[in-house]
């Protein structure tokens, strides 16, 4: 059983101003569970059901049982997935780490399931981190953790003075633009910074200035733009072609 107070606590993670401010945010669901137990992220506490209880090895402490009627008062999603976590934000240490692989920048991409799906990509393609203006959307907003099937516990998304650290490297900084080379052309350096930038407004200044090599996807239509998650996905696939 789950007690009022601790309910109410749960359900407040609906509302951006709670999420923000809290230390823990929400997983849900067998498959994100199974990967975060499996991982080093804190799991402050949770509450699942006697099913996915009776499915474990054994019943971990910090786990409550609860009914599936209770679950469901909880749940962020359209209906409850047997389980649900709290689990402890972590905190970036020290500074960014460019150099010997390929880092993503994302000059504030707003949309949360933008992020989500950006999060989970650079996690299929081998990145284990991505540097985010302040203004782009929180990875620990609830609809960004969801999207990122489990992905959010293996890339680091870090907060970062986006042109104070581009300036501050000597490596290639490639930059999704309108007017660039082609992708088909380009060679993209296994050690580099892809930028990525906001969904109207695309790479924003000073950052436009800090580019050393300017990239495009050619377009064959009439579309106007691409959306910014499946642009890191052509872009990514194209850097580990």
């Amino acid at each position: 059983m789950i007690n009022k107070n601790e309910l109410k606590y749960i359900q407040s993670f609906a509302h951006k101003k709670h999420w923000a401010e809290e230390s823990v945010f929400i997983i849900e669901g067998p498959k994100m569970m199974e990967e975060l137990m499996a991982s080093d992220w804190v799991i402050r506490q949770a509450y699942a059901t006697k099913e996915w209880i009776e499915n474990q090895p054994f019943k971990p402490h910090y786990v409550t049982e609860v009914e599936a009627f209770e679950l469901d008062k909880m749940t962020q999603l359209h209906k409850a997935n047997q389980v649900l976590a709290l689990v402890e934000k972590k905190q970036a240490k020290g500074p960014v780490q460019l150099k010997g692989k390929l880092t993503l920048v994302l000059d504030g991409i707003q949309d949360p399931g933008n992020l989500g799906t950006i999060i989970r990509t650079a996690d299929w393609f081998g990145l284990d981190q991505i540097v985010v203006s302040v203004d782009t959307a929180s990875c620990y907003n609830p609809k960004v953790v969801q999207s990122t099937m489990g992905s959010i516990l293996r890339v680091n998304v870090i907060i970062a003075d986006l042109p104070e650290l581009l300036q501050s490297t000597k490596l290639p900084i490639y930059g999704a633009v309108l007017e660039g080379k082609s992708i088909q052309d380009a060679v993209l350096a296994k050690e580099g910074v892809l930028m990525i930038g906001n969904e109207s407004k695309g790479i924003r200044q000073p950052l436009l200035s800090l580019i050393t090599d300017p990239i495009t996807i050619p377009k064959y239509g009439a579309a106007e733009s691409l959306n910014a998650a499946v642009a890191t996905g052509i872009l990514l696939a194209k850097w580990q072609h």
